[in-house]
C-alpha cells in the first residue's frame, strides 16, 4: 500500500468544488491510477475517513457512495442524463469534465459519452478521411497503435511514480534509457512535424514490432504493426486529437473504443459483422457469469462478448478485483478468444486493454481448420456469433468436427467446436441462423438431436430478423445449453422477440429514451406506454430466470413458453418457434349472402334513380 498521507492529498485533490458528488468506484480508480496498484476496500475507507476527519469532505449516503464538498448544494442535474459531464479538479490543479454516465452499460456507446467527446472522436476520424485514408478498419488499425503507445507510456509513468514513492527500483522498464525518446509524451511535444513523423514511422513502430518476445496478448499483435499514415502534417493533427481525448477512467476508456468500433459499419469479406451491444449483454445476464469461470469466443473479432463479460463481473461481482487470487484469474487466465484476421486480433486485444484486462488470451486461430485437442474440455463458458459464411471444403476443416458431424455448413461446424470446448457441466449462449433450427439434412437433424438427448438444451430466443442490420437481414436465434454428455433437457423454454429497443431498418434509431434500452434499463419501462412492445430485451431476460417455474404455465399462445422434451422428440427435433406456438384467430361473423346480395340491389337502385334523376337535368 503506498502512503497513506500521499493518497489523502491525492483524494482531497479530486473533490468536486461544485458540490457534486464523486463516487467511491470514481475514487477507487483515480486512486489506483495514481498508486499504479490496487486499493483494498479498507484501505479506501480509511483514506475517506480521514478526508472527512480533516473536514475537506462529507460522506454521501445512497447508492455508490462518495464524497463532497461540505456545506455546497449540488449543481442542479442537466436535463439530458447521456449529455452531463461531472467537472472535479485533478492533481494538478486543472478541471478536465468526465463523463458521468447514466446509462445502463450495453446499450451503444454513444449514449454514454457526452457530445463533446463524441465529438472529438468524429474529429479526428474526419481527420483520417480528409488525409488520404477511408478505409474505416485502416482507420481504426491506425488509432490502436497509437493508443497502446499511448498506453505503454501511461505504464512506464505508473511504475516510475510507484518507484519513487516506494523509493525501490522500477520492476519493469518498457522503455530503456536510450529508447524515452519513443514515448508518447515525449514525441509529441517535439514541435516540428517532419521530426515526429521520421521518430514514429522509423523508430517508434520497429520498437512496438520487437515487442513481441514479451509476454504480452498485446505485444504479441504488435509486431505486425504497420505505420500507414501517409503525412506528417496527418499525424501530427492526429496525435494533437488523440492527446486531448480523456483516457484516465477505465470506463471512459472502453467507451471511446467501443465508439469507434460502432464506426466499422461495413461487413468483413468472410461473414464478419459486429453483434449489436444489447444483444451481447442479454446474453451476458442470461449465462450469468462467475469469477471463477473460463470464457472462450472461437471467433472473437473485436472481443464484443468477453468486453461484456468483464463488465457484467465488475458490477455484479466487485471481489473479483479486490481478491488478489480473483484479480489474477480475471487479468490471466478468465478470457479466451480466438480469430484468423490478425487485424480483427489487434483490436479485440487494445478493447480488452482499454476495458481494465491486463493479459487475456486472444489468439490467432482458424477454429474450423486445426484440431484443438489441447482445447477440448477447456472452458466453461462460451459466448460466441461465429461467423456463418456457408459451406467450407472439407480439406479444410478440422478432421476431428468431420468425424463428429459430416457437413460442409460452418453453423453445424462451429456447434459441433462449442461442445468439444465446453468442459462436462460448462454453459453457452450463442447466436446461430434459423436454418439451424428447422434444418432438414442429417446433419442438421443430429445436431438437433445431440442437443437435446445427449446434453441439456435449456432455451431458444427467437430475433428479430433486422437485429443485424445494415451488415446483413437474416434470421437467427439465440440457443441456450448446457454440456453433460448425458442428458438432461426436460423442457426448452422458447421466447419470441419482436423488438429490441431499435429500428430494425438499415438506420437502426433508438426507438425508446437511452435509458430504457438495453436487458437491464437505468429506468422501468412504462407499463401502459406500449414500451415493451418497444424493447423486450428486459421481459426476455425476466421470463429466463422463471423457466423453472411460471414459465411452465404459460399457454402457447404468450410471447414465451416452455415445450417437453417428448413434443420436440416427436416433431423430429425441430426447435423453431412457430412449431410450437399457438396463433389466436379471432372469430369473425359474416353476413348471409343473400342479405348482402339485397343490399346490392338496393344500393344499384339508387344509383341507377340518380342518373335518371341526372339526365333530366340536362335535357
Amino acid at each position: 500500500m503506498p502512503d497513506l498521507a500521499d493518497l489523502v492529498n491525492d483524494l482531497i485533490a479530486l473533490i468536486p468544488e461544485d458540490g457534486s458528488r464523486i463516487t467511491n468506484d470514481e475514487i477507487r480508480t483515480a486512486l489506483e491510477n495514481e498508486a499504479g496498484e490496487p486499493i483494498s476496500d479498507e484501505d479506501l475507507k480509511e483514506l475517506k475517513s480521514q478526508v472527512v476527519a480533516l473536514g475537506a469532505a462529507e460522506g454521501v449516503k445512497g447508492p455508490g457512495g462518495g464524497l463532497k464538498v461540505p456545506g455546497v448544494d449540488p449543481p442542479p442535474r442537466a436535463a439530458a442524463p447521456a449529455a452531463g459531464s461531472r467537472t472535479r479538479r485533478s492533481g494538478n490543479g486543472t478541471t478536465p469534465a468526465t463523463p458521468s454516465s447514466t446509462i445502463a452499460p450495453g446499450t451503444t456507446a454513444a449514449s454514454v459519452l457526452t457530445g463533446e467527446l463524441r465529438n472529438q472522436i468524429d474529429r479526428i476520424w474526419d481527420a483520417f478521411w480528409s488525409g488520404g485514408i477511408a478505409n474505416p478498419l485502416e482507420v481504426l488499425e491506425q488509432l490502436t497503435y497509437l493508443l497502446f503507445i499511448r498506453r505503454l507510456d501511461e505504464l512506464e509513468t505508473l511504475e516510475e511514480r510507484r518507484s519513487q514513492r516506494a523509493e525501490q527500483p522500477m520492476r519493469r522498464r518498457i522503455f530503456p534509457d536510450e529508447s524515452q525518446d519513443l514515448r508518447w509524451s515525449r514525441f509529441k511535444e517535439l514541435g516540428d512535424p517532419a521530426s515526429m513523423y521520421r521518430v514514429v514511422g522509423e523508430r517508434v513502430f520497429p520498437f512496438l514490432r520487437e515487442l513481441g518476445g514479451e509476454e504480452s496478448a498485446y505485444a504479441t499483435h504488435m509486431t505486425g504493426a504497420r505505420f500507414t499514415i501517409p503525412t506528417p502534417a496527418l499525424l501530427t493533427k492526429v496525435v494533437e486529437l488523440l492527446d486531448a481525448v480523456p483516457m484516465e477512467d477505465r470506463d471512459t476508456k472502453g467507451d471511446i473504443y467501443e465508439y469507434m468500433l460502432g464506426k466499422l459499419a461495413t461487413a468483413g469479406t468472410n461473414g464478419q459483422f459486429r453483434t449489436p451491444r444489447h444483444i451481447i449483454e442479454l446474453m451476458v445476464a442470461m449465462t450469468e457469469p462467475t469469477p471463477r469461470d473460463v470464457m472462450v469466443d472461437p471467433a472473437c473479432g473485436t472481443c464484443g462478448f468477453p468486453v461484456a463479460m468483464g463488465e457484467y463481473l465488475r458490477e455484479h461481482h466487485p471481489e473479483v478485483l479486490s481478491d488478489p487470487e480473483l484479480r489474477e484469474h480475471f487479468n490471466h487466465g478468465l478470457f479466451h478468444g480466438f480469430d484468423f484476421d490478425n487485424t480483427m486480433l489487434r483490436i479485440g486485444a487494445m478493447n480488452m486493454l482499454l476495458h481494465g484486462v491486463e493479459n487475456p488470451d486472444v489468439s490467432y486461430r482458424d477454429s474450423l481448420s486445426e484440431d484443438s485437442a489441447s482445447e477440448e474440455n477447456k472452458y466453461t463458458l462460451v459466448l460466441a456469433n461465429p461467423p456463418f459464411a456457408g459451406s467450407l471444403d472439407y480439406e479444410s476443416t478440422s478432421g476431428k468436427l468431420q468425424r463428429v458431424v459430416k457437413t460442409k455448413k460452418t453453423e453445424l461446424l462451429f456447434m459441433t467446436l462449442f461442445l468439444q470446448l465446453l468442459k462436462p457441466g460448462g454453459r453457452a449462449a450463442v447466436i446461430v441462423p434459423d436454418g439451424v433450427l428447422f434444418g432438414s439434412s442429417n446433419a442438421h437433424k443430429e445436431l438437433r438431436r445431440t442437443l437435446v438427448e445427449d446434453h441439456f438444451l435449456e432455451g431458444v430466443v427467437s430475433l428479430p430478423s433486422g437485429v443485424f442490420r445494415p451488415y446483413a437481414g437474416v434470421s437467427t436465434a439465440i440457443l441456450l445449453f448446457t454440456k453433460t454428455g448425458r442428458g438432461g433437457t426436460d423442457y426448452v423454454w422458447f421466447y419470441d422477440m419482436t423488438a429490441d429497443g431499435w429500428s430494425l431498418d438499415d438506420k437502426r434509431n433508438p426507438l425508446l429514451p437511452l435509458e430504457k434500452l438495453g436487458p437491464t434499463p437505468k429506468q422501468a419501462l412504462g407499463e401502459g406506454e406500449h414500451e415493451h412492445e418497444k424493447n423486450n430485451l428486459p421481459d426476455c431476460l425476466a421470463r429466463w430466470r422463471q423457466r423453472k417455474d411460471t414459465e411452465r404455465e404459460r399457454d402457447r399462445t404468450a410471447q414465451s413458453f416452455c415445450v417437453p422434451k417428448a413434443e420436440i422428440a416427436a416433431e423430429g427435433y425441430d426447435l423453431s418457434l412457430n412449431r410450437y406456438k399457438e396463433l389466436i384467430h379471432e372469430e369473425v361473423e359474416h353476413r348471409p349472402p343473400l342479405e348482402i346480395l339485397a343490399e346490392l340491389r338496393e344500393i344499384e337502385q339508387e344509383i341507377l334513380q340518380g342518373i335518371e334523376e341526372l339526365e333530366g337535368m340536362l335535357r
